[in-house]
């Protein structure tokens, strides 16, 4: 799997960029991945002229072509008026529509006072859920009084872990879609009501697909009010395929 950071940090060293590290670190701890990180101070340049020719330089295709790749992000930024820096937004504006769609995502962000903690909810969780990404649920701010305070380690734990479980997850429902598909595609299976394919039993009859696929589909509905209860990991699947 591959794990991808983006640091929007300005300065070095740079508290943004330790952050990120930090938070790469406990989440490779949990999952195996290869991190990959995405320095936006590098790329500054190519993100301006990318918006006005319209085509990026090689080292910004380099990390567009990591972030669509990744299986799961951290994105990290230093607060600047109150939201994410525009060096930030702007290379998320750069990528192409759809890229993010169901790719888990941990926010981050850094400040020199915790009143912008919001920041987090109210700038970067609205951006990236625009964006059809999935947001993992904590969010983790570092304001300077943070470092080497309690609470902060165990938000990045935490953070990770989110993040690391959701990461797994998309991964094991991977193989199991891709075999749900191919046997629904050539009738040789049925479809169990968790949606995973079951062999058929010896001396039954093959169906036709359409009629396995309104068996899936039947098996789905656990309610009798109409509504179909779909697992969260097919959820996040059929996301990324749109």
């Amino acid at each position: 799997m591959k794990l991808v950071v983006v640091s929007a940090g300005l300065s070095v060293p740079s508290s943004t960029r330790l952050l990120a590290d930090r938070l790469a670190k406990a989440t490779a701890a949990r999952v195996p991945a290869e991190v990959a990180v995405v320095e936006l101070r590098d790329l500054a340049v190519e993100i301006a002229h990318n918006f006005t020719n319209g085509f990026p330089g090689r080292a910004l295709a380099a990390a567009i072509e990591a972030v669509t790749q990744a299986d799961g992000l951290i994105v990290v930024t230093p607060v600047f008026s109150a939201s994410y820096s525009g060096l930030f937004k702007s290379f998320f504006d750069v990528l192409e529509q759809g890229v993010l769609a169901g790719k888990p995502v941990l926010i981050a962000a850094t400040g020199g006072s915790a009143r912008h903690s919001l920041v987090l909810e109210h700038a970067l969780r609205p951006l990236f859920a625009h964006l059809r990404a999935v947001v993992v649920p904590t969010g983790v701010y570092a304001a300077s009084e943070d470092w080497g305070a309690e609470g902060l380690a165990e938000r990045i734990e935490r953070a990770a872990g989110e993040l690391a479980g959701l990461m797994t997850g998309l991964a094991a429902a991977g193989p199991a879609r891709d075999a749900r598909s191919a046997s629904a595609a050539d009738g040789s299976a049925e479809v169990s009501a968790d949606g995973s394919a079951v062999a058929p039993a010896e001396g039954s009859v093959r169906r036709p697909r359409e009629a396995v696929a309104q068996s899936a589909t039947a098996g789905r509905v656990a309610r009798t009010d109409g509504f179909q209860v779909v697992p969260f990991e097919q959820q996040l699947a059929a996301l990324r395929t749109r």
